[in-house]
Parts: structure tokens; sequence; C-alpha cells
């Protein structure tokens, strides 16, 4: 009778660890299936044949080499960073403005102000890139660090609002009263009380504009010129007429960013819970 009793009550706990162990691995598989073609590159940038091959038949850093020591290659990364640094800057405070008054203010129309400012996400990029590659040509803005600047602050502004407007939402506006109620003015509140509690949501929006930029190909490739070229605009001319390793190394170093800001992300995240 006993055994019998535990076997009932074991039976519910087998299947609850077994059902989280089925979809720890379905997970798994998912997230191997999405990575696995992004992880691909890195072996292939070491391959010492003189095109791209996987799985390489041999080791080497030449490539890395090239990549460094080609002025064309170094002049469109330094610009790609150069605009992706400037666009975290003033998208970061675009956004963050633009959540604050739309999470906090009374303005009339909010849905509609909310639905346009998310519209570079909605809006395929390739219809934004002719529109931007019609308005910037004749303003002799094509290939110039200001349009680029322009360009991907408008394709990058929609997601600080949406973090930002998460963190608002999540934040108790009963503190910022208090401080109002103690005399505080509304610009001290604000970046006494309110800033302090948005902040990781404020970093995350930066650094997700600053990724978005970089990473941008769509738009680059339209109002990229002979002056200013990103690296995913070099990076496009070299697939169609120069395919070498390089092509995969350019493609490592981009992942290898990328990784490194959403650790940058996750640092912060545990920070804030501590």
């Amino acid at each position: 009778m006993s055994e019998t009793i535990a076997s009932s009550q074991t039976r519910p706990f087998l299947t609850l660890v077994l059902g989280k162990l089925a979809g720890g691995a379905v997970i798994g598989l998912i997230l191997f299936f999405l990575v696995l073609p992004t992880m691909i590159v890195i072996p292939i940038s070491f391959g010492s044949a003189p095109f791209i091959e996987f799985p390489p038949s041999g080791l080497t850093l030449r490539w890395y080499e090239q990549f460094f020591t080609d002025p064309d290659w170094i002049a469109a990364t330094l610009f790609s960073l150069r605009i992706a640094l400037f666009t975290m800057i003033s998208a970061t405070i675009i956004g963050t403005l633009a959540a604050v008054a739309l999470v906090r203010g009374d303005l009339p129309g909010k849905s509609l102000v909310f639905g346009l400012a998310l519209g570079p996400l909605i809006v395929p990029h390739i219809i934004i890139a002719i529109a931007l590659y019609l308005f910037f040509a004749p303003l002799g803005l094509t290939g110039k660090f200001f349009g680029f600047l322009l360009a991907h602050t408008m394709l990058t502004v929609p997601y600080v609002v949406i973090v930002v407007s998460a963190s608002l939402q999540r934040f108790d506006p009963i503190l910022e009263m208090a401080a109002l109620i103690c005399g505080a003015g509304r610009g001290r509140a604000f970046f006494e009380i309110v800033m302090p509690q948005i902040t990781p949501g404020v970093i995350t929006g930066a650094v997700f504009t600053f990724v978005t930029s970089f990473d941008e190909a769509t738009v680059a490739f339209f109002i990229s010129g002979v002056e200013g070229k990103t690296i995913t605009r070099k990076l496009f001319e070299d697939i169609d007429y120069n395919l070498t390793p390089v092509v995969a190394v350019v493609s490592t170093v981009m992942v290898a960013i990328s990784f490194l800001l959403m650790g940058t992300i996750r640092l912060v995240q545990n920070r804030t819970k501590t």
C-alpha cells in the first residue's frame, strides 16, 4: 500500500522534471539553429585557403592581418563606428525625451504619436532607403557623415522609445511626486529620482541603437558614396567583386562587437538587481 502511494506521489515529480528537460532541450535546439549560421563564419575566418571553405583545410591569421592593414577596410570600419557612436548619443537623447513625453505627458493623440514614433520599425527598410536617397541626393548628403547620422537616428529612435517607455511604466510616480512636494524642481526631480531608476533601460536602448546603426546594411547601401562608405557597404562590394575569407573576418568582428555590447547590457542588468 505504501509503495503504491509513494509511486503515485513520485509520478507528478518525474513528469515535471521530464517536462522541464524536454522544454530546455527544445529551446536549446532552437537557439542552436539560430546561432549556428553566425558561428560558422568564425572558423571560416581562420581558413588558410584563398577562398571561403568550411570546414577550413588549415588555420592562419593571414586574413585578420589583411583586414587590419587594409586602409579601405579600416576607413570603412572607423566610419561605421563613428556613425554608430554619434547615432547612439542622438537617438538615446531623442528617444528618452520622446518616451517621457509619451508616458508621462498628457498629449492629444498620444496613441497616434506613439505609432508614428515606431514607424521606422514597421516600414520596410528598402522603402526608407529609396526615400532617403531621393531626399539626400539633391542635398548632397549621400556618403556624408551628417546624412548617415540623420538616417540612422531615425531608424534607431524607436528602440529607445520602446525600452525607456517600458522602464517608465514600471517606475512608481509617487517617488517623483514626493520629491516635488519636498521642494525639488521638475528638472531636479527627474535627474535625481526618475533618471537613476530608468538608467538600465536607457543604457539598453543606447546599446541597441549602436548595434543597429553599426550593422545596418539596406539604407547604407543606398546612401553610401565614394567619400563615405560604411563597413556593411564595403562588405557587400567585396562579396560581389573580391570574395575572400576577409569577408568572414569582417563578419566575425561585427559578431564580436555585438556580443560584447550584449554582455554590457547583461552586466548592467545584474548590477541593477544587486
